[in-house]
């Protein structure tokens, strides 16, 4: 019973951990899935859901024996895909901000135009559309679900192999419940508060209904674009985290600068708090650049060549 206690434990430890370390990858994984769902019939938005958090739980089956045998029989390999894992968020993250300042808002509202009139047409096959967004939403989840478990193989590296497994199927199960349970509930918050306005007459409870649909129709696109904003920061944190703590004289720089700042006193502790969290960001952003400059410059060499 002891050696059970101890192995629970120790599960939850490094859950909470992993936990922790893979928020930017949670919070940008919401938000794409939620965008995903976007532009399906409401009455078809739950459904949607339900097919690619299956699809999620097929990738899951995949992955995490995937990731065991890598840890089993090339420990080694961990720390560079964690790498490479980071390097991947920090690109995306670039990606996003770079969308924002390159594209225009009207060049974003012509093409919301578009796909609104591409949905109003009746000759187009809705039901294709759909299986189109859902083979695309499960290929984005199968990438964003690598990246999480190899995360949360790096915070087990070092444990028994049955931690490893325990750590990695419960917390794989955990996620996808928890994303596309969230998902679910931010895609119908919109259709709830549709719900109290149509439902609401007179009184004063009507009034309260009345109130608490229009809060919820104003407060579901502030969600969307919180979320958005929210996973696009973690990602660099995240991403810049796990590449500051695998190049050795990234790690020694960001700790020695938070040493140094930690030892004013009073603000010490949260000055170094923030400091290492700034330094994560402004690597994780200096990655992303790089790799995105590298990526364009190989497909333009690729692309002279074919020429």
């Amino acid at each position: 019973m002891d050696d059970i206690a101890t192995v629970l434990d120790d599960v939850a430890i490094l859950s909470k951990v992993a936990a922790k370390k893979t928020a930017g990858v949670l919070g940008d994984d919401l938000a794409l899935n939620a965008e995903q769902v976007s532009g399906v019939k409401a009455d078809r938005e739950l459904p949607v859901v339900w097919a690619v958090a299956k699809g999620s739980f097929l990738n899951k089956l995949i992955l995490v024996p995937s990731a065991l045998v890598i840890s089993f029989f090339a420990p080694w390999m961990v720390m560079y895909l964690l790498i490479i894992g980071g390097l991947y968020l920090c690109f995306e993250g670039v990606e996003k901000l770079l969308h924002k300042f390159i594209v225009s808002k009207q060049e974003d509202e012509q093409a919301h135009a578009e796909k609104l009139k591409v949905l109003a047409d009746p000759s187009i096959n809705l039901a294709d559309i759909e299986k189109d967004k859902i083979k695309g939403a499960i290929r984005t989840d199968f990438v964003l679900s690598a990246e999480i478990i190899v995360i949360i193989l790096g915070t087990v590296a070092a444990e028994p192999f049955t931690t490893q497994i325990t750590v990695l199927s419960l917390m794989s199960i955990i996620f996808t419940i928890g994303v596309y349970g969230f998902v679910a509930l931010i895609v119908k918050i919109d259709d709830l508060g549709l719900y109290l306005l149509r439902k609401s007459v007179s009184g004063s409870f009507d009034k309260l209904q009345r109130f608490t649909g229009r809060a919820l129709l104003r407060f579901a696109p502030i969600l969307m674009k919180t979320l958005a904003v929210v996973g696009t920061a973690a990602m660099f944190l995240v991403g810049g985290g796990i590449i500051a703590h695998g190049v050795p004289f990234l790690h020694h720089f960001v700790e020695h600068s938070v040493d140094v700042v930690s030892v004013f006193p009073t603000v010490g502790t949260i000055a170094g708090s923030l400091t290492g969290i700034v330094l994560n960001g402004v690597i994780g952003i200096a990655a992303g650049l790089l790799t995105l400059a590298i990526l364009t410059t190989a497909r333009k060499i690729k692309g002279v060549s074919v020429n």
